[in-house]
């Protein structure tokens, strides 16, 4: 008995120290080969297991294994994979992961792409693995929404219709960037996402500087930059087949496939999608195709070429007049759906404001790796925009004579128009549709040399070229049932002539951009923990414009050329205090051309407007960040004066729509801005941000007043010094929970807030010195849920994604115009209430 105690006392001592000694631990960090900075997020996963783990925000991780020895794969959505053995405990190091995409260092080289920890810029990065997450039916824009001194609506709510605000300034002074390639509008800097709808499926990643930022372009942005990097292509082969159904009968599926890099270094990658639906809004359908194409060739170790061609042909329905609150909630759909610009025709859904655009862009990258501290890359561009926005002429559309009810937002009865139209017979007809054209040609060319003197010092220089021509004309599109249509403008040669369908009336010119600039800058490395750089640039914009349609001359009239010479200086530098603290701080002043559309404010004009000036910015930033194992955290307070603004818009609806444009306005924008990122446990992640703005206009000036066909009828005195910049919430908060329930699945909560969000003004109302303020939207706040499941379908590796956004269907005003600065008049769009999607991706 006692030899068998004996006996099994060895063996559980045996069985025991075999346990111990098969569970192993491994560690180690995890970084991208592009911008030498850690991958939080990244799976790292026990071959032929289920158990994994994931990255902290300083990359690095711990995984304990029951084996002695195997393997773990270590992935991340955009970058390949890797399979690394391990034997007991074990610390793999710094591993790097390369990006999967062929082309890349071409485009990363002119896209200036911020580095943690390094470039003296506040910013914020989202990669494509939280793009496929919680895109959804949401606009593209809207993905950043829980980003610090970010304000994003989708204004009337029709497809592609959204608008982003960067730290209080519009889309115009926000440049955004696609592979380094400039997309802002060359005659107002204006940006239409509908032109880009396609870009959730093919984004690698999407940076966000704020402020100066780091962008190289010869023209400089006041509210930062958005930087968009496309996947261009992929170095391992195989591709994803997806679908998504949401609300209101949005329907979206699509392919993406790579061919991998072949052994005579060939890459292509390719994807397209198709996507339909009634839009959220009444009357707002929508139709689209997204098209993305790659191709890469090293041609030898010193040479690369990268060919990449995507756009988004589309056409929808829009909300594109306001109402007021009263109006809106009067109505069966409720204020967040209710439209007064759609009807119906022959018994058909049809729309009196439409959109219909097709924008493709395409890019021939070269890179040069002169030697080993020196390259070259260079991005030639085109891009050949086509399409417009329909319009009504006269005044029977959308009055409440002419409704399918009781209401102005009730829909409109065409049918009532046509019948009335055909009784005036030869007397043509009262009211129409029309289109207004706005095509473009775009031509560019973006060089940036950079090299590496010593392990200190780099230095890069540029050249920045575009050539851009707008072609704008109305066009009658639907006669509406009547013989044909009379022009009441008498200054056009169509004045008097029966107009058919397809007839050019009231404008026809063409908006001539060329600019082209140098810009360099020095950055040097003065120790491992501090870092400074100075840029400066130089740029010549030169207008002209062209005008086709008076009728005092055969033929056309040109402008002379009219030119202004913009330049920019910036500076800073970042100290990294220790391995988790670092501050930065950047101080920059640019003088800034001015558009073509305050340069030339007829638009059929040809007389330069002379109170054209530059505008001139003065910005500082102090920064402070924090890289923890669990924390990771960034302050940053800024500073920008802005001098001699030009600020046009338009205002009213119908026949009663205006145009402003005020002069040399000055306004100063400040603020602080917080956000982290705490990973509580190995579940939970919890983030945030807190930005809080004091942004006002500081002087009065004047501004002409014009009507739709470009006469000034009135000049008014504004008194705006000291109002607070309107269309943009002031104040945001945002706080989010990201539960893994399993290894591949997870459920997150986001909350936004959005406060201290002024209605943009009717100038014509600032007359006084005794008036009240523009009216205070009021706050909310907004719940997104969404869950993500991954999963084997046989072979093959599937994603479902789900999603709500306004959990609680919260009803909020996104948008007004002020007239009285009252609720009771204020001109509103109100946001969208809950919408919901499902979607499944499956890899092969």
């Amino acid at each position: 008995m006692k030899k068998f105690s004996l006996f099994l006392c060895i063996v559980v001592l045996t069985s025991l120290t075999t346990i111990a000694y098969a569970q192993s631990t491994i560690t180690g960090k995890i970084i991208d080969s592009d911008m030498n900075s850690a991958l939080p997020g990244a799976n790292i996963i026990e071959k032929g297991t289920t158990n994994g783990t994931t990255t902290d925000f300083e990359g690095t991780f711990t995984l304990n294994s029951k084996s002695s020895s195997g393997e773990v794969v270590i992935s991340y959505v955009g970058y390949v994979s890797q399979t690394i053995a391990f034997s007991g405990d074990t610390d793999l190091g710094t591993i790097t992961l390369m990006s999967s995409n062929v082309g890349l260092d071409e485009i990363l080289l002119v896209a200036s792409v911020a580095v943690d920890r390094k470039t003296p810029v506040a910013v914020s990065t989202i990669k494509a693995e939280e793009i496929a997450i919680k895109l959804g039916t949401q606009e593209f824009p809207e993905i950043l929404k829980s980003t610090p001194g970010v304000y994003v609506t989708r204004q009337g709510g029709g497809y592609g219709d959204s608008r982003i605000n960067l730290r209080g300034f519009s889309s115009e002074n926000v440049a955004v960037m696609i592979n380094g390639v400039p997309v802002n509008d060359m005659e107002n800097g204006a940006v239409y996402w509908s032109n880009w709808a396609g870009l959730g499926d093919v984004t690698s990643t999407m940076q966000v500087q704020r402020g100066l930022g780091a962008s190289k372009v010869a023209v400089n942005s006041v509210g930062g930059t958005i930087n968009i990097i496309t996947k261009t292509t992929d170095a391992e082969q195989g591709g994803q087949f997806g679908a998504t159904l949401g609300n209101d009968g949005y329907t979206k599926y699509g392919m993406t496939y790579s061919t991998g890099l072949s052994d005579k270094g060939f890459a292509a990658t390719v994807s397209a999608s198709k996507l339909y639906g009634d839009g959220y809004v009444d009357g707002t359908e929508f139709s689209g195709y997204n098209y993305f194409l790659s191709l890469s060739q090293q041609i030898n170790d010193a040479h690369r070429l990268s060919f990449t061609a995507f756009g988004a042909q589309q056409e929808h329905g829009q909300r594109y007049n306001r109402s007021t609150i009263a109006e809106l909630k009067d109505t069966d759909s409720g204020p967040q759906k209710a439209n007064k610009d759609w009807g119906y025709k022959n018994g058909e859904v049809y729309h009196q404001s439409y959109n219909f655009y097709h924008k493709p862009q395409i890019s021939i990258n070269h890179l040069w790796n002169i030697d080993d501290n020196s390259s070259l890359s260079t991005a030639a561009y085109a891009s050949f925009g086509t399409g417009g926005g329909r319009r009504d002429e006269g005044s029977k559309i959308g009055s409440d004579d002419y409704r399918l009810g009781s209401t102005g937002l009730t829909p409109i009865d065409f049918d009532k128009v046509v019948e009335e139209n055909r009784a005036n017979g030869v007397n043509g007809s009262t009211d129409i549709l029309s289109s207004s054209i706005n095509n473009h040609e775009w031509y560019g060319i973006l060089s940036s040399y950079k090299n590496r003197i010593n392990d200190k010092l780099t230095v890069s220089a540029g050249f920045d070229g575009r050539y851009y021509i707008g072609s704008h004309w109305y066009e009658v599109t639907d006669l509406l049932g009547g013989q044909f249509f009379l022009d009441n403008e008498s200054d056009t040669y169509a004045f008097g002539k029966p107009l058919q369908v397809g007839d050019k009336y009231n404008k026809d010119y063409d908006g001539v951009v060329t600019r082209y600039g140098l810009f360099g800058q020095a950055e040097y490395q003065i120790n491992e923990s501090v870092n400074v750089f100075v840029a400066a640039d130089v740029s010549n914009s030169n207008y002209k414009q062209k005008e086709y349609m008076n009728n005092t001359i055969v033929g056309s009239r040109e402008s002379e050329a009219v030119n202004f010479t913009g330049y920019g200086i910036k500076g800073g530098g970042n100290y990294n205090l220790d391995m988790n603290n670092n501050v930065f701080v950047n101080v920059g002043y640019f003088s800034k051309a001015p558009f073509l559309d305050d340069v030339f404010l007829d638009e059929d004009g040809i007389i330069p407007n002379e109170k054209a000036v530059n505008e001139k910015v003065f910005s500082a930033e102090l920064g402070y960040g924090f890289r923890g194992d669990k924390l990771s955290a960034n302050v940053n307070v800024y500073y920008t004066q802005w001098l001699d603004k030009s600020l046009g818009g338009s205002l009213g609806t119908g026949e009663s729509l205006f145009f402003y444009n005020l002069q040399g306005i000055d306004a100063l924008h400040q603020g602080v801005e917080v956000d982290f990122r705490y990973k509580a446990t190995e579940e939970l992640t919890v983030t945030g941000m807190v930005s809080i703005g004091d942004w006002q206009w500081k002087s009065n000036v004047s501004s002409e007043i014009r009507d739709q066909s470009g006469d000034v009828i009135d000049v008014v005195e504004v008194y705006a010094e000291d109002l607070k910049v309107g269309d943009v919430a002031q104040t945001t908060f945002a706080l989010g929970l990201d539960y893994k329930l399993a290894s591949k699945s997870n459920i997150y909560i986001d909350y936004n807030f959005a406060g201290d969000n002024y209605s943009s003004y009717d100038v014509t109302n600032r007359g006084s010195l005794d008036l009240p303020d523009v009216w205070k939207l009021p706050d909310f706040g907004l719940f997104d849920v969404g869950v993500r499941h991954s999963f084997e379908m046989g072979s093959f590796n599937a994603t479902l994604i789900g999603k709500v956004n306004n959990a609680f269907n919260t009803e909020y005003v996104s948008d007004a115009n002020d007239l009285d600065g009252t609720a009771s008049t204020a001109q509103v769009y109100f946001g969208p209430g809950r919408t919901y999607s499902v979607g499944l991706n499956v890899n092969f």
